[in-house]
């Protein structure tokens, strides 16, 4: 166990990641949950848009409350929303209070405007002050608005991005840890990407200023494996090499959603398209994908015109358009 930054909780390194909740049973969800306790995980992190993630987890969750931490989180942008999200994850989650309650996947044009009195975190403090929170979070996709968390120390907990292939929030993590500010690493294993989940959750825990990882799991089997790498956190000689070998193999296509592409020329958001494949290809999350790639509009991988202005700006050069192009084939031509 280890001191949650500036907060009360005292939380397993190893948390539980509520995203495949979404395609298993209810009671495949309880032997998860039972897996937990028996492990001594205490964290778990869900939000609203993970469809019956909340539900399961209070289901499973009942009579056992004190067992755990539970975070959740809300897209909602304005005051009235983000009200009503809060009270119906109290009501999914069956309890009377939410030990952390994130802003879920805030983007930089977002951040200044989501501490107008009209917006979502007047709504966190005044459910913080009504005993409804314990403590208000962030999550991100977008580098620049974790940085600007940090910076202004609004957050008591900060969720990114961070794996073998994707650690460009690595100095931004070490500054919150400093600072005192929860470090929450989401995608440890890339979306799927890296098979090796052992190793993957090793690399993550041997920063010491990485708080919790949070794997999704939703067979016991993956709670054991994920657990056990607790022991030894230190990477030795045979794990770096591992660890170079699989940022040689996904470093030709693998997003790691820092944005620099971004704005497109034809608006499309580059990064979520490549989230979403990744839902539906190695997530199995297909009706989950598709329902948020259709909400993207003219955001979609098919709008592309093939300008290539996106390549010119990537940092990894990526082949972007052939990328588009796979993403829109496997979300569009399903």
């Amino acid at each position: 166990m280890r001191n949650f930054g500036k907060t009360d909780m005292k939380i397993k390194r190893v948390g539980f990641g509520g995203i495949p909740i979404q395609r298993i049973t209810q009671e495949d969800t309880n032997k998860v949950i039972d897996e937990l306790v028996n492990q001594g995980v205490n964290f778990i992190d869900t939000a609203r848009g993970y469809t019956v993630s909340e539900e399961y987890i209070g289901n499973a969750i009942e009579g056992r409350r004190d067992k755990f931490y539970i975070a959740t989180k809300s897209m909602s942008r304005n005051y009235e929303d983000m009200k009503k999200d809060i009270e119906i994850s109290l009501k999914n989650l069956k309890t009377d209070y939410i030990d952390l309650y994130q802003i879920h996947n805030l983007k930089e044009d977002e951040y200044n405007s989501i501490f107008d009195d009209n917006k979502a975190y007047r709504a966190l403090l005044e459910a913080q002050k009504e005993g409804k929170i314990k403590y208000i979070g962030i999550t991100s996709h977008s580098l620049e608005t974790i940085k600007r968390a940090v910076e202004d120390e609004k957050f008591d907990t900060i969720q990114f991005p961070y794996n073998i292939v994707e650690d460009q929030a690595d100095e931004v993590f070490q500054i919150a840890h400093e600072k005192g500010i929860g470090t929450i690493t989401m995608k440890p294993l890339a979306g799927g990407a890296i098979d090796d989940g052992a190793l993957a959750i090793k690399y993550i825990l041997s920063k010491d200023y990485i708080d919790v990882a949070i794997p999704g799991m939703n067979t016991v089997e993956q709670v054991i494996e994920n657990v056990s790498v607790i022991k030894d956190v230190h990477l030795n000689e045979d794990d770096n090499k591992k660890i170079e070998k699989i940022r040689q193999e996904l470093s030709g296509n693998f997003c790691r959603r820092c944005e620099y592409c971004m704005p497109c020329p034809n608006n499309i958001n580059i990064p979520q398209n490549f989230l979403l494949e990744g839902y539906y290809t190695r997530y199995n999350l297909k009706e989950w994908a598709l329902e948020r790639y259709e909400s993207l509009g003219n955001a979609k991988a098919s709008e592309c015109i093939e300008c290539g202005t996106c390549e010119t700006k990537c940092p990894y050069n990526l082949p972007i358009i052939n990328m588009l192009k796979n993403a829109c084939e496997k979300l569009e031509n399903k």
